[in-house]
């Protein structure tokens, strides 16, 4: 592999699923191969001082930008390519198509042989908006290729790329780390101390806002419970929208069989996954197709955790659940198909254990870290 510069807005310690996919791939690559150009989290003495210890720990080389949001100006492409020659670097690898792909022209022109785009959710949304569509086509012509998560994401960009841009095109989805999730990851530790050793337990791993669909599963306890009695919703994660979801819990009477964590630090997550005896997060696309679920890396991590999942229809989530084997895929915003499929799953342990197990053999199969690494040290 070429010894390569990746130039990323999304990187750890800010939290998020770009981030962890971007984390997880740089560890797999030499570390004396890379270097990692990245803003700065946040700018207050203690996310200075995360930044900061987060950096130290890592194997290779990261270089922070002062700016908590980095974006293609001109300051931040000079940086870009000092840091290309600086390094020695041959080829770039954009976190993120867009923005930030409109710097691969001067990349090129710096040295860089070989530049390589990683594309999400959001550049879906993109290619829906006439100048963010011709944008995008630009990131397509002056790189070498442009990376997909799934078939839904690949069919909306490939639309807005010239027709030699789109046959470029290779997915590249985020991973799971099957040696993390598993079964056996400490679900029952979780499960007694939040008092729940004994009830049917629906997990959602996620960030609260609205496109996740966790109020959806709020609104489907009320037909969940009529038929098990004694199911508890646990919410995991933090985000904007835990003050709404608490409320809607409450005005929907359902307040006492939902619990919210709150944020949970990353090493802890596969063992609230383990609590649940089904994972559901019934995801919906919002904003006229601009807010989408790109995969939902949650689904996969379930799986290997050994759960079934009840995942929602919006962008390339489907793609992170094999229909009638690892789960079921339901409308967004429908919570009695959300209601129906969880109620048939806690109902049924066989049928949990089937699925669980299919899932589990997926992620080992098609979804494992040190597969999908090897493709991205092909790209670059």
């Amino acid at each position: 592999m070429r010894k390569t510069l990746i130039v990323t807005n999304d990187f750890p310690p800010r939290p998020g699923g770009i981030q962890a996919f971007l984390h997880n791939m740089a560890l797999r690559l030499d570390p004396e191969r890379i270097v990692v150009y990245a803003s700065t989290w946040k700018r207050s003495r203690e996310g200075v001082e995360a930044t900061a210890a987060f950096d130290a720990e890592q194997p290779f080389t990261v270089v922070r930008d002062r700016t908590t949001m980095l974006l293609p100006t001109p300051r931040v492409t000079r940086r870009a390519t000092a840091l290309l020659r600086e390094h020695g670097c041959e080829s770039v690898w954009f976190g993120a198509a867009a923005p930030l792909g409109l710097m691969a022209p001067a990349l090129r022109a710096a040295g860089a042989q070989r530049l390589v785009a990683t594309t999400h959710g959001h550049e879906a949304g993109w290619a829906q908006l006439p100048a963010a569509r011709q944008l995008l086509r630009r990131i397509g012509e002056s790189t070498d290729t442009l990376t997909y998560l799934g078939e839904y994401t690949r069919s909306r960009i490939a639309g807005a790329l010239t027709p030699a841009a789109a046959a470029r095109m290779v997915q590249l989805p985020p991973g799971v780390d099957e040696k993390t999730f598993h079964p056996g990851s400490g679900g029952d530790l979780v499960r007694r101390r939040l008092g729940l050793a004994d009830r049917p337990v629906v997990v959602c791993v996620s960030r609260l806002v609205p496109r996740k669909g966790q109020d959806t599963l709020i609104e489907a306890m009320p037909r969940i419970l009529a038929a098990v009695p004694d199911a508890v919703l646990l919410v995991v994660g933090g985000g904007p929208y835990e003050k709404d979801l608490r409320a809607l819990a409450g005005t929907t009477g359902v307040a006492d069989s939902v619990r919210f964590t709150g944020a949970v630090p990353w090493s802890e997550l596969p063992a609230h996954y383990g609590a649940g005896d089904v994972f559901a997060m019934p995801c919906r696309t919002r904003r006229g197709g601009l807010d989408v679920e790109g995969l939902g890396i949650v689904y996969l991590e379930a799986s290997a955790t050994g759960l079934p999942v009840v995942a929602g229809d919006s962008g390339g989530a489907p793609d992170a659940v094999l229909e009638g084997e690892t789960g079921w895929v339901v409308r967004g915003g429908r919570p009695e198909e959300a209601a129906d499929r969880i109620v048939t799953l806690l109902g049924d342990a066989e049928l949990r254990r089937r699925m669980g197990e299919r899932g589990r053999a997926w992620v080992e199969e098609r979804w494992r870290w040190d597969l999908l690494a090897e493709r991205l040290r092909e790209l670059l």
